[in-house]
């Protein structure tokens, strides 16, 4: 029997006794032999026969009701709360006999919908309140459960990670380890990986690949991919020096590999700025940053990759901290920005890339692993996120760690005043930025190492080609 399925009239099955003791403890006759047993336990002190009297005043009740509930089919017949289950029993049955279904398999869909309501209900509390009053089985909300949270999600993206079911796998057209993904405030998602694959979709599901070896055809592994603000274009960098800009209208590259003659691996890419006036920032294992800007030819020619119209010029690399590899770099536009190491140090720019200045961190426990920076209006400038599970947020004068998981949180990113990470576990956490209460989507991958927000949806990738995505 479901757990929506009323009672019968006849003997409840062997768990019987556990939904009688659920009842049972929020009736007023309960109350009232635990008040006794308290009264009486306390008199023991004078003889201890009272002690008799106590458990006889607790059990002698509960044993007649047992047995009233077994006789009754399970139904006790008094307090509120028991007498409301069967009154929406009764209601129920009343509605299904003035309501036959039309067809033989109507039946089977009610019960799916209403499990699917319980379980939306009960899994799902950041569950969007703005539907009209008109809206069929519209919740109530409980004015006294976070009323910050509800108040900013109001003009907030909305999601639900905590159902699996949301999450779907894409058929992706590769089984390479995806590093890295991105989406534009347009739609366009990319995702890099191994072997200098390039993939892109404008739809859910529907991914298609731009670069199957990188460009120049080197097929170099690649690590990392940036939008810029604007989306008009995306940057890729990775093994070798490897660097390259896309047009997102058209899907076509220009090759910028090995900067100013450096052929580094490149691990993180950040972008700021609109397309034809980015800033760019490059970082590698060696602790160094290497700053670009892109410009736009001022003649206005056509900036395409077929053109090779825009003017790219790079400043000399620097180390902002002890030389320890960069796990992380993000611009929160095109003046400012942040890094982090292996040595848990944390880098501040806000003179696009030419100097950085160190922020912190000087206890954490675990290893950096990325980094990003909020938007200007959030009650958050920077997070940066740990292998042991943590994730340190910065207010501008105050670290403040926050567990979500025990394993590593392998990569970070925030949209809509919502920030979501994933881990190497396959799974991804999610919260308002001005809230500490995560929820999750575990299992829906074997591992994950980096996730991405649009306005479409949500795009999460990881080993053998994994690609999940989420509509909002």
């Amino acid at each position: 029997m479901s757990a929506t399925e009323p009672h019968s009239g006849s003997e409840p099955d062997a768990d019987g006794f556990v939904d009688f003791v659920r009842a049972y403890t929020k009736t007023w006759v309960h109350a009232l032999a635990a008040a006794a047993l308290t009264a009486f336990g306390t008199l023991t002190v004078v003889n201890r026969w009272f002690a008799a009297l106590a458990l006889a005043a607790y059990l002698v009740p509960l044993v007649v009701l047992y047995a009233r509930w077994r006789r009754t089919g399970g139904e006790l017949g008094m307090g509120p709360g028991v007498a409301n289950q069967s009154a929406s029993r009764s209601e129920a049955q009343s509605r299904d006999e003035q309501q036959p279904p039309s067809q033989e398999d109507e039946p089977a869909a009610v019960s799916a919908s209403v499990n699917e309501n319980v379980s939306d209900a009960a899994t799902a509390p950041d569950i969007d309140e703005t539907a009209s009053d008109s809206t069929p089985h519209k919740p109530a909300v409980d004015a006294g459960t976070a009323p910050d949270e509800e108040q900013s999600t109001a003009d907030a993206p909305h999601f639900r990670p905590d159902r699996d079911d949301e999450w779907t796998t894409a058929d992706a057209p590769t089984d390479a380890p995806l590093s890295d993904v991105t989406i534009t405030d347009a739609g366009h998602s990319y995702a890099v990986g191994g072997g200098g694959v390039v993939l892109a979709s404008l739809d859910a599901g529907d991914w298609h690949t731009v670069l199957e070896d990188g460009p120049a055809a080197a097929g170099n592994d690649l690590a990392s991919v940036a939008a810029t603000d604007d989306g008009d274009a995306v940057w890729i960098a990775g093994d070798s020096g490897t660097v390259a800009r896309i047009d997102t209208a058209t899907d076509r590259h220009t090759d910028y590999t090995a900067p100013t003659g450096i052929t580094d691996n490149w691990l993180g890419i950040a972008v700021g700025g609109d397309a034809g006036t980015e800033t760019i920032l490059l970082s590698n294992g060696s602790g160094e940053l290497l700053c670009g800007r892109y410009r736009r030819d001022p003649t206005g020619a056509d900036d395409t990759a077929a053109s090779g119209s825009g003017e790219l010029a790079w400043d000399e690399p620097l180390t902002p901290g002890s030389g320890s590899s960069l796990s992380g770099v993000d611009l929160a536009d095109d003046a400012v920005g942040y890094c982090c190491d292996t040595n848990n140090g944390v880098f501040e720019t806000t003179d696009g890339g030419t100097s950085f200045s160190r922020i912190g961190l000087d206890d954490a426990a675990g290893t950096f692993t990325d980094i990003v920076a909020a938007t200007p209006s959030s009650q958050s400038s920077v997070l940066v996120s740990a292998d042991d599970g943590v994730i340190h947020r910065y207010d501008g004068a105050t670290w403040t760690p926050e567990r979500v998981t025990d394993t590593a949180v392998t990569g970070l990113t925030v949209g809509g005043e919502r920030l979501l990470a994933c881990t190497d576990d396959g799974a991804v956490f999610e919260r308002q930025l001005n809230s500490t209460e995560f929820s999750s989507a575990t299992g829906i991958a074997d591992s994950l190492q980096a996730v991405a927000v649009g306005p479409p949806r949500a795009v999460a990738v990881g080993s053998d080609g994994a690609i999940v995505e989420r509509q909002r």
